[in-house]
């Protein structure tokens, strides 16, 4: 698969000049604006407090390190991998009064990083042009924590490493790996990547050498084992109030049980739930995550074994695990959805037409994240009949979408290769993969 790739958008007989502005870069870019310019206005006006984390948060954190306080992660433990002070410190830039304005132009300039690269420099592939369009609406559908939290950063680290994971394993491997160490999630893409790419020695020997040396700075400054914290930080939790197991205790209270409750922990500063069995279901969504992501890559090791290419492998396989840590999950913050663009992106820049049940499920995944958070939040806290069947709706979405990644995998490796030059499927494959 080549950046450009495919059939460009230049004018065709038959259509109207109004189809062909909707297929030009100028009429992707302008909408990219658009939308950016509307989640902006979200965030620093709308209802519920949507930067609430940036403002207090990450803006504390920030000046903390800058007054030579604190530096989280080198002085303290803490509760994101390393790398995530850089996005908080850079938005420092120009000063605290400005730090969410900085913030939000932040993100918004590494999505247009990813979005230039999705575009491709040659001409606009059709299939490329709906992959982008797919995305401004699962930003629009998903509303202000697109861009409100530090994985907003990683999406389009996500993405381009994605796209570039075809050609390009090294430089893939590295933006993913970098993802990774701002928050964790994109550590299955890597495994993904490492799974369904033939040159998986360069993908694990970039993405070792690059943890090494950050590690290694790390160490140099004083960190200690600190600078692992996340992994402990993230151990400790209790059941969140979005988590998707904490569903079946949403139910219970709405049915009237007094002895679940959701609680503020001012320690992690999350909504969590209390009741019979919270602390097990809790404790036990770790190794059921670690057990359903290895269950996964095996389905995927099995589709390269039986010779699928990586243009098959790859979208589905990272899918999968996507939605798998986000259904074993015990936080299930809101801003989990937005780790569904990356590899749906992929999916729709090189098989649209199989990636149309997904794409309109992730859609769901989007609009039912919004309509919870931040707007009416309040309403889930309280176990709102009407808000909790929303969650749980979202839960299914999430659960059909893992089905549909894994039966994917499983189709991919039950059709086997044709041999080289015996089947068109073969070049096609092989063109994937280029």
């Amino acid at each position: 698969m080549t950046t450009g790739g495919g059939s460009g958008a230049s004018a065709e007989p038959g259509r109207s000049p109004l189809r062909r502005f909707a297929g030009s870069r100028a009429a992707l870019w302008t909408a990219f604006a658009l939308v950016h310019a509307l989640l902006i206005a979200l965030n620093l006006g709308g209802p519920g407090w949507p930067l609430g984390d940036v403002e207090s948060v990450y803006l504390n954190w920030a000046q903390a390190a800058e007054r030579g306080y604190l530096r989280m992660g080198i002085d303290a433990p803490w509760v994101y991998p390393i790398l995530a002070f850089a996005p908080m410190a850079a938005s420092l830039a120009f000063g605290a009064d400005w730090y969410p304005e900085t913030w939000l132009a932040l993100v918004t300039l590494l999505d247009a990083a990813a979005f230039a690269i999705l575009l491709g420099p040659r001409r606009l592939a059709r299939t490329r042009r709906l992959a982008a369009w797919w995305w401004l609406a699962f930003l629009a559908l998903l509303g202000p924590i697109a861009l409100g939290r530090i994985d907003a950063v990683t999406v389009p680290l996500a993405i381009a490493g994605l796209l570039w994971a075809f050609g390009r394993p090294r430089v893939a491997a590295a933006l993913l790996t970098i993802g990774a160490w701002v928050k964790v999630w994109p550590a299955a893409l890597v495994a993904a990547v490492v799974v369904a790419h033939r040159r998986r020695r360069e993908v694990v020997t970039v993405a070792v050498a690059l943890s090494v040396g950050i590690v290694a700075v790390c160490l140099l400054a004083g960190s200690g084992l600190n600078v692992f914290g996340f992994v402990g930080q993230q151990a400790g939790r209790g059941l969140q109030v979005e988590a998707p197991v904490g569903v079946f205790w949403l139910w219970q209270i709405v049915a009237g049980a007094e002895d679940v409750q959701v609680g503020y922990d001012r320690r992690i500063l999350t909504y969590q739930i209390s009741g019979a069995g919270v602390e097990l279901a809790a404790s036990l969504t770790t190794p059921v995550m670690a057990v359903a992501a290895i269950a996964v890559v095996l389905v995927g090791v099995r589709a390269v074994r039986r010779g699928a290419s990586v243009g098959r492998i790859l979208a589905p396989l990272a899918l999968s695990l996507v939605v798998v840590l986000m259904l074993a999950n015990k936080v299930g913050s809101p801003q989990f959805a937005t780790w569904l663009a990356a590899p749906l992106i992929l999916g729709l820049a090189t098989r649209p037409r199989r990636y149309v049940v997904p794409a309109v499920l992730a859609w769901l995944v989007a609009g039912f994240t919004q309509l919870i958070y931040p707007y009416w939040y309040g309403w889930l806290l309280v176990a709102n009949p009407g808000f909790v069947l929303l969650l749980t709706a979202k839960v299914v979405a999430l659960v059909l979408l893992a089905g549909w990644g894994i039966r994917s995998l499983w189709q991919a490796g039950s059709l086997r290769a044709a041999p080289a030059g015996g089947h068109p499927a073969a070049a096609s494959a092989r063109a994937e993969e280029g």
